[in-house]
């Protein structure tokens, strides 16, 4: 039963940490395509600048948790995956020190050079994640002693990339319309129109990692065994839907939270097609790592849960405070960076 508990938490972890870094990290990569000059480039900075940090707290206790409560899991991941998570790693780094040294130089070209490192290192973290859980999703070649016998190249296979792209477009709107939510003006404009744009190539997208999902994964098992589960499908359905609703309407705070909706139930969806699997081997399903072989003790998890019970909730009310008192609209008395 603990076991089935911490693996809906580490889902619903990875989902909160999409929702909240996918609109900064689609921001970063969506810059140039809307700023059109300095001031643009200041606000788009400003746009992530009191929550960037914050947001990336949940990879670091989604990471921690798969530590923890499944450490066969992250070894066997962070082995396997470990080019493409160490590219990850650089990326977000990269990003970071952008953010802190963008606003301490003068001159014009080494703004363009943290520019580049923001667009690099949002872009590439919204493709590698989007590539990893497609290929969580599909099952990695793993061996009996939990061996992944591959290399990067083998995760870059057509629904691993598939996977990728959809991040990427999920992210990428959802930072437009963040940017919406904070700007007026040309700006807000921009920002709107851009995230109608992308919303249709988006849904092609969706569809078309959907159908690809039937072919090269198991994940509809689950839910064709238990056709109740399908009701969950609704859920992205409706969200997606109701986005391009909101963006017509530019209704920006509720066409956003619209399109969190669409990521972490999209998450939440993968997350449940694995059950019980957390590492599903593409070699043979015995091999598999799943919540039974790689969970942690008993007494480890329940000391966990108890911890989790009282943190989580007083983590979720800071980062609820913190949107509501910062995400204001952006005026020039703002731009700092």
């Amino acid at each position: 039963m603990l076991e089935t508990i911490w693996f809906l938490l580490w889902g619903v972890l990875w989902a909160v940490y999409f929702m909240l870094d996918g609109y900064d990290l689609g921001l970063g990569a969506m810059m140039p395509f809307l700023a059109k000059n300095e001031k643009d480039k200041k606000t788009i900075f400003n746009a992530m600048g009191p929550f960037w940090d914050g947001n990336e707290v949940w990879l670091i206790t989604a990471g921690g948790v798969t530590f923890a409560a499944f450490p066969k899991a992250y070894a066997v991941m962070f082995s396997g995956l470990y080019t493409a998570l160490m590219l990850l790693l650089m990326a977000l780094i990269i990003r970071g020190v952008a953010f802190e040294f963008r606003g301490l130089v003068e001159s014009d070209g080494a703004r363009k050079f943290w520019d580049a490192c923001m667009v690099f290192g949002s872009a590439v973290p919204a493709l590698l994640l989007g590539v990893a859980f497609a290929n969580i999703f599909q099952g990695i070649p793993i061996n009996a002693e939990g061996v992944f016998q591959g290399g990067l190249l083998t995760l870059l296979n057509p629904y691993g990339l598939a996977g990728g792209v959809l991040f990427v477009l999920l992210f990428t709107l959802h930072g437009c319309l963040w940017l919406a939510v904070r700007t007026t003006g040309d700006l807000n404009e921009r920002a709107g129109n851009m995230a109608a744009a992308i919303w249709p190539i988006l849904v092609a997208v969706y569809v078309a990692f959907l159908a690809l999902t039937g072919i090269y994964t198991k994940l509809l098992s689950n839910y064709l065994a238990h056709p109740i589960l399908l009701l969950i499908l609704l859920v992205p359905i409706f969200a997606i839907v109701k986005t391009r609703t909101l963006i017509s309407a530019q209704k920006w705070w509720k066409a956003w939270a619209s399109s969190a909706l669409l990521i972490v139930s999209t998450t939440l969806f993968g997350v449940i097609g694995l059950f019980p699997a957390l590492l599903p081997s593409s070699i043979n399903p015995a091999f598999s790592i799943t919540i039974y072989n790689a969970a942690s003790s008993q007494l480890t998890l329940k000391i966990m849960l108890t911890v989790a019970l009282v943190m989580v909730p007083i983590v979720i009310i800071y980062q609820f405070w913190m949107h509501k008192f910062f995400a204001t609209k952006i005026t020039d008395e703002d731009l700092g960076y």
